[in-house]
């Protein structure tokens, strides 16, 4: 196969670069960083905050370098620059529809975070909330009155549960908020909620136009549904093997190797570098 024209690499953590010990392998790191040396931006993209990304850009250690200095954080809502220090792009979702999906949750036994900087605040810590925040290694709070400060907006919120609950959520929410929100599910027991029209591709683009890159040349690396708005958007796109089959329908490739196998270093051995 020709070699794919790219010149900027997009990829989630959890169960894409990552392996199931939520560790980069020396193989992903190394191609990674041949990428970087090339001249082709290498961006993570994760629906974590920057903070809860920023252990995984120490390990590719290739923020010092010019295209790897950007990181996209909670699902395309937060750019940031590295060199900088600064969130150069941001989004928000509405405090209405944050307390009207608060409510919705609570009827259904369910409890809510959203995301500030380095700290996951949620309305009671629970073993699902406390799920969350072990999984993106940040602190975790609960406001004195987590109402009030949702009312401050947020760049998403986060429903953790049982994913036969979720899901019962899930629908009612699309059902009542149409277009005024997107909803998906990043795992099957976390439901997010994201300001319209944003997501993890629409922060690809806005990135890629803003360092010069044309929007065709992007390829981002994905396996589940909060990766499905930047497998649609991007000009080529990977979804791993072990992902969703629904993901891999929709990718321009599947991985031949899985996220445990080095398969983000694989693809791009073969196809880009």
């Amino acid at each position: 196969m020709t070699k794919l024209n790219v010149n900027l690499i997009a990829l989630d953590l959890d169960d894409t670069l990552l392996n199931n010990n939520r560790q980069i392998s020396d193989e992903n790191v190394a191609a990674l960083q041949e990428c970087v040396e090339k001249g082709i931006y290498v961006v993570l993209c994760s629906g974590r905050a920057e903070d809860g990304i920023l252990p995984f850009v120490r390990r590719l250690d290739i923020a010092g370098k010019q295209a790897g200095k950007y990181l996209i954080a909670l699902n395309g809502c937060s750019i940031y620059d590295m060199h900088s220090r600064q969130q150069i792009f941001s989004n928000y979702v509405d405090p209405e529809i944050l307390l009207y999906v608060h409510g919705e949750a609570k009827k259904l036994g369910l409890e809510t975070e959203v995301y500030k900087n380095s700290v996951i605040y949620y309305s009671k810590a629970t073993p699902w909330t406390l799920r969350d925040v072990e999984l993106c290694n940040l602190k975790g709070e609960q406001p004195d009155d987590y109402e009030a400060f949702i009312k401050n907006g947020s760049p998403k919120m986060l429903v953790p549960g049982d994913p036969e609950v979720i899901q019962e959520l899930q629908k009612k929410l699309k059902e009542n908020l149409g277009n005024k929100a997107e909803i998906f599910t990043s795992k099957p027991y976390f439901l997010e909620i994201m300001p319209p029209n944003a997501g993890k591709g629409e922060a690809i683009i806005w990135l890629a136009k803003n360092a010069g890159v044309d929007p065709k040349n992007t390829l981002c690396f994905g396996d589940s549904m909060n990766d499905e708005n930047m497998i649609r958007k991007c000009g080529y796109s990977v979804a791993m093997c072990n992902g969703l089959d629904y993901i891999k329908k929709l990718a321009t490739f599947v991985s031949e190797k899985s996220n445990d196998e080095s398969g983000v270093a694989d693809f791009i051995e073969k196809y880009v570098l």
